[in-house]
């Protein structure tokens, strides 16, 4: 049976899809109110993501190919604006590098054991601390696009900060899903 793909969460989800690449023109803007405006930009669209899910499930709209753009939405945003602040100058430093390739290694290689797992027919749930991960990564990065002190408080050191402990949330959790995947009782 054939899915109504066009429905008010997928079309979320295709909204953050394409407001991704926006985030692009940051370098071009990354005065105070630029990056005032791309930071709060970056946090609405990410937001979205809690949106599109909750709407998915209370309208009984969950699709198949919903399943499969809501992640891909989340790290295509993601590694695009890591991506951008490792290029900035001034935003992620040297020593930040390794943190944002960890981040997006572990994205990728969760993804391809939750589709291994699809291909074989077992749904990997949100674990808990992945969430606290998209949580204080969504949050890192919302700083770090902002930049400078804002409301009176070091926000790039505070995302920097933040950063640091997106990357220990994004490793400690990516063993938690392969070892779960892979029977270990300590992943669970």
């Amino acid at each position: 049976m054939r899915e109504h793909f066009w429905n008010t969460p997928n079309a979320i989800t295709v909204g953050r899809i394409a407001a991704s690449p926006l985030l692009m023109l940051l370098p071009w803007c990354s005065g105070v109110a630029g990056s005032a405006l791309f930071g709060l930009f970056f946090l609405a669209v990410s937001l979205t993501d809690l949106l599109d899910g909750y709407l998915a499930r209370r309208d009984n709209t969950v699709t198949r190919v919903g399943k499969l753009l809501d992640p891909l939405a989340d790290k295509l945003l993601v590694a695009t604006a890591l991506v951008l602040l490792v290029a900035m100058p001034g935003r992620i430093p040297m020593w930040g590098a390794p943190l944002v390739v960890l981040i997006l290694g572990r994205e990728l290689a969760v993804t391809g054991l939750r589709a291994m797992a699809s291909a074989e027919g077992v749904v990997m749930q949100a674990a808990p601390m992945g969430k606290w991960k998209t949580g204080f990564q969504t949050a890192a990065i919302t700083l770090l696009v902002i930049h400078y002190p804002w409301l009176g408080l070091p926000v790039h050191a505070l995302g920097l900060v933040l950063l640091f402990v997106a990357t220990v949330l994004a490793v400690v959790s990516g063993y938690v899903y392969f070892a779960s995947y892979l029977g270990n009782p300590e992943g669970t």
